[in-house]
């Protein structure tokens, strides 16, 4: 069963007992906008609530996994909504119950990297790149990324990923313990999936529960860090600082924060 958003940009399909959501905007590197983001939430809740779907897998397409936000959509949202913006998948994804598997091939940017923070599984090809651009944008992190990041490979690696916002490699992922594990490019989706279905294969009364204790420990805490992120991100989009970064970004050229 497939089912898409209107657009075509984020398809859904049921089958084996996977709901497979793959981010499908080619032309524009997948770059998400606020219609993707809520068929993808809308997806994932109704996994928990679908006893015969057994977890989520969640892939981009060969090239890139997601190059992140649709800047000019997301600026666009802002001003409509006098610099607010919620973001439905967010918290949806950090909320799961079942659990998700990501597959990266090509570019994870932005929240295409905070979001596997929040994955259970997550497997890469062999050329994925993944960056945290957020401060380079005159922004500040999402997704509790400030809080996660730094609990899985210490603050100081953190704060180079966070802080200089430079891209790093699949395998400096996986020793950073971001991703299970490496696979040549073209053997990447049927490895990845043949975890998957193993997963799916597994008691689901059982894996929920397991998923949900392990996460239970700083489950306020990581509620409480989106919540904060997100404020601090809606001001800091009204910034002067973001404003040149992003006019920066569309002339194709370095920003220059010297004034700021």
């Amino acid at each position: 069963m497939t089912i898409n958003d209107g657009t075509d940009h984020v398809r859904i399909t049921h089958r084996e007992e996977i709901l497979h959501i793959q981010m499908n905007r080619p032309e524009k590197k997948n770059a998400l906008t606020r219609a993707m983001y809520q068929t993808m939430a809308d997806a994932i809740l109704g996994a928990d609530k679908e006893d015969a779907i057994r977890l989520v897998l969640l892939t981009g397409t060969a090239d890139c996994f997601t190059s992140g936000n649709d800047l000019a959509d997301f600026m666009s949202a802002g001003n409509d909504k006098g610099g607010q913006f919620h973001n439905p998948f967010l918290p949806v994804i950090s909320r799961a119950e079942k659990p998700i598997v990501a597959i990266v091939s090509g570019f994870a940017i932005g929240i295409g990297t905070t979001m596997l923070l929040h994955c259970d599984l997550v497997y890469a090809g062999a050329k994925a790149r993944f960056q945290l651009p957020f401060v380079n944008l005159g922004l500040c992190p999402e997704l509790a990324s400030t809080l996660l990041l730094p609990r899985l490979i210490g603050h100081q690696k953190a704060a180079e990923l966070l802080l200089l916002g430079e891209a790093f490699d699949a395998q400096t992922a996986r020793e950073f313990g971001l991703v299970n594990a490496v696979f040549p490019e073209e053997e990447l989706f049927d490895a990845a999936l043949r975890k998957a279905r193993q997963l799916a294969a597994q008691p689901p009364a059982s894996v929920r529960l397991t998923k949900t204790l392990m996460k239970r420990p700083i489950e306020a805490a990581v509620s409480k860090a989106i919540d904060e992120e997100r404020a601090y991100f809606t001001e800091l989009l009204k910034s002067p600082a973001a404003a040149e970064a992003f006019q920066a970004f569309v002339e194709r050229r370095k920003p220059d924060f010297s004034h700021f």
